[in-house]
């Protein structure tokens, strides 16, 4: 596509398809129309596609009012899918691990991974088929666990078990099937695809504010839909079920309204003093904001509460700052609600609305509110976001289709086909341990190699990105070999015992057994043997070895007699003289 050309994009929301078109001027966005269309029923539940036809009719119906107004054909769009479809999971992993090698970057890696993957799982046996496919978006990790106990990093140390404990987020693959469905049926293509929750950041958080914790909330009509940011990156979606319905629900309540009109009423808190309707009864009523504020006041509590434990849920404590953006942001009170519920000054609760976005030109103040920060942000990331809503690479010869919202890594890879991360660890061969009279011995295993990572023939990491047409090998990572020792090097750790005899030296001989049977210094030892050696210790027994007769000597040790049943030990001097 030009940059010259119009960028399409379309908002599917539950109650609303909002279209954009615009032209970037370098890198500025500059917004030409736009078009908001209701659903004429009830076609769409907490951004799920339920009545594909319902919505296409929606969707046909922005593109035509727009073609007509700028007398041209749109093709290509951009789109997103709702970060209420998004489905998170907690989980945790433990895997006993070799006591004596350092933790590394590696390891963890491949727990991690292992673990995304048992969420993953969970999420498919959550599924009624259980054959629905899941892509990950986004992981964080809650705790690590060092034998048992949790430990703010696991590099560096060593121990027998090591654990994680993350929260992570998946899109269902129907969800996006059904909006490609509703796409192709308007007769449009995609041209981009991402989250809406990323797209709404791309735009009302500068790249810089995500390095620090931010919770972006999405206050819609049905749902409330949080993304959490820190250290550069999101790494936690949440949905609370709870939005403006329910402080329109209040309303309509209190003053015997139906819903539509209600709907209305909540709308002018923020824009008028007084308010004038009529109810189902005919009765024309005329009441100040405030008033109507005090009889939903319970509603726009209950929901900042929800906001809020849904968040610190998430991000295990209150964030930085929080900002509102959707229709529902404009709920008055809402903000200072959510700040008392976080424990946060009221300056650190705001709502985004458009003027706040940069390098984005429009002249229609009529979409200058929160609502419109989603499409807008859709819009705006079209140019930036690669130009498919699927990667295909080659992983070891095998071909794999990615969804591409996101920067993708070779964890995510590795993470979507399935791949046994214990695979990447080149494990340490298996130690031998064995008793040496009494005392044991262990021998260790040599240290494996990890894994081998190329993209493209080009040495790589876990880490690195992939792009569109990538070929990826994987080399399994090399256990390193066995322990093993022949029991003759294993006897060279036993000092020899040697004697003087006449002024000459003499090895004492040895009695070798394994396992209680006489084995020669070949015989490789096995888990678990029990060496026993036991060296000629009497007078006597030194005559025999020498053939020599008991009664021809007079036997002195160390200068001191000796009859034939002394012991001896190591370095002894005996003499012996012929009586």
């Amino acid at each position: 596509m030009d940059k010259k050309e119009f960028y399409f994009s379309l908002d599917i929301g539950t109650r609303t398809v909002v279209g954009i078109v615009g032209v970037f001027h370098g890198e500025v966005f500059k917004i030409i129309d736009f078009e908001v269309e209701e659903h004429k029923k009830r076609a769409m539940y907490d951004g799920q596609i339920h009545d594909i036809n319902l919505v296409r009719d929606a969707v046909v119906n922005v593109k035509e009012k727009l073609e007509k107004r700028l007398n041209t054909k749109l093709e290509r769009v951009s789109i997103a899918a709702a970060g209420r479809s998004l489905k998170t999971c907690r989980v945790g992993v433990s895997r006993e691990v070799d006591p004596y090698t350092y933790i590394d970057d590696s390891i963890i890696a491949s727990l991690e991974i292992e673990t995304i993957q048992k969420a993953k799982q969970e999420m498919v046996n959550l599924n009624s088929n259980g054959d629905d496919e899941y892509y990950c978006v986004g992981y964080a990790v809650t705790n690590y666990l060092l034998n048992g106990a949790i430990i703010g990093k696991l590099q560096g140390h060593r121990g027998n078990s090591i654990g994680v404990e993350v929260i992570a987020t998946f899109l269902p693959r129907i969800v996006i099937d059904s909006l490609q469905t509703v796409i192709k049926l308007s007769g449009l293509s995609i041209y981009s695809m991402t989250l809406e929750p990323i797209a709404a950041m791309n735009v009302a958080i500068q790249e810089s504010f995500k390095l620090l914790n931010i919770a972006l909330v999405d206050v819609g009509a049905g749902t409330s839909d949080i993304a959490l940011t820190k250290n550069g990156t999101i790494f936690a979606f949440a949905m609370v079920p709870t939005a403006g319905d329910e402080i329109t629900e209040k309303i309509a309540e209190a003053y015997l309204l139906d819903f539509d009109t209600a709907e209305k009423v909540k709308l002018s808190l923020a824009k008028k003093t007084t308010i004038k309707f009529k109810d189902i009864m005919g009765t024309k009523h005329q009441v100040s904001a405030d008033e109507i504020m005090k009889t939903a006041e319970i509603a726009v509590k209950n929901l900042a509460s929800e906001i809020s434990e849904k968040i610190i849920e998430y991000n295990g404590k209150s964030p930085s700052a929080v900002f509102l953006i959707g229709g529902g942001s404009c709920i008055p009170n809402l903000p200072e609600c959510i700040a008392e519920s976080l424990g946060l000054p009221k300056d650190r609760i705001g709502v985004r609305k458009t003027d706040i976005i940069k390098d984005v030109e429009f002249d229609n103040k009529k979409i200058i509110g929160p609502e419109f920060i989603t499409p807008i942000g859709i819009g705006a990331s079209a140019r930036n976001i690669k130009q498919s809503d699927y990667i295909n690479i080659v992983v070891n010869d095998k071909p794999v289709k990615l969804l591409n919202t996101n920067k993708l890594t070779i964890a995510d890879v590795l993470i979507f086909i399935g791949f046994n991360p214990r695979l990447l660890i080149g494990h340490r061969g298996s130690d031998l341990s064995y008793m040496l009279n009494g005392e044991e011995m262990i021998i260790k295993g040599r240290m494996g190699e990890p894994a081998a990572i190329f993209i493209n023939d080009v040495t790589s990491s876990l880490n690195a990105s992939i792009s569109n047409g990538d070929i990826i090998r994987i080399e399994n990572g090399i256990s390193g070999e066995n322990a093993e020792i022949l029991l003759g090097e294993a006897l060279k750790s036993i000092a020899k015992k040697t004697v003087t005899i006449n002024g000459q030296e003499y090895d004492l001989k040895a009695s070798i057994t394994v396992n209680g049977k006489i084995q020669n210094e070949d015989y490789r030892l096995r888990d678990g043997d029990n060496i026993k050696v036991r060296y000629t210790d009497t007078i006597g027994e030194i005559l025999e070895e020498l053939r020599i007769p008991k009664d021809t000597f007079s036997i002195f040790i160390n200068g001191e007699n000796a009859s034939t049943n002394n012991k001896i030990k190591d370095g002894d001097r005996i003499d012996m003289k012929v009586k």
